[in-house]
C-alpha cells in the first residue's frame, strides 16, 4: 500500500511538472529575447538567436529525454501489472500518456533543424516587409 501511495505522489509530481515548465520555458525565451534587444539592433535577431538555441538544446537533449520517457513508460507500464484492475488501468494510461511524449520529443528533436530554418525564414520574411 506504500509503494501506491509513492507511485502515486510520483504521478502527481510528473503532472505537475508537465503543467509549471512548458509556461516557465516560454516565458524564459520571451524574458531573454526581449532583455537582448534594443533601439539599434533589430528584435528579430534576438528571436533568431534563440531559434538557434532552442533548436541545439532539442538536438542535444531531446534523444536522451525521449529514451528516459520510454524507459518511465515501461516501468510504469510493469508495476500496472501488479496492481488491481482500477490502479492498472491508471497506470496504463500514464504509461501511453508518456509514450506519446516521448515520440513527440523524438520527432520535435530529429526536425528541430528544419522547424528552426523555416521560422527564421518566416520571421525574416515578415520582418522585411
Amino acid at each position: 500500500m506504500v509503494l501506491i501511495h509513492k507511485i502515486d505522489r510520483i504521478k502527481n509530481y510528473i503532472s505537475f511538472l508537465k503543467v509549471v515548465t512548458i509556461p516557465f520555458i516560454l516565458l524564459t525565451l520571451l524574458i531573454s529575447t526581449y532583455s537582448n534587444a534594443s533601439p539599434a539592433n533589430n528584435s528579430t535577431i534576438g528571436v533568431v538567436s534563440q531559434l538557434g538555441y532552442v533548436k541545439s538544446l532539442l538536438s542535444q537533449i531531446g534523444p536522451i529525454l525521449s529514451a528516459v520517457l520510454f524507459i518511465l513508460a515501461g516501468i510504469f507500464y510493469a508495476i500496472g501489472q501488479l496492481m488491481t484492475p482500477e490502479k492498472k488501468a491508471s497506470f496504463h494510461t500514464t504509461a501511453i500518456n508518456l509514450i506519446i511524449g516521448a515520440i513527440i520529443v523524438a520527432v520535435l528533436s530529429f526536425t528541430s533543424t528544419t522547424l528552426a530554418t523555416a521560422s527564421t525564414h518566416f520571421l525574416s520574411n515578415s520582418t522585411l516587409k
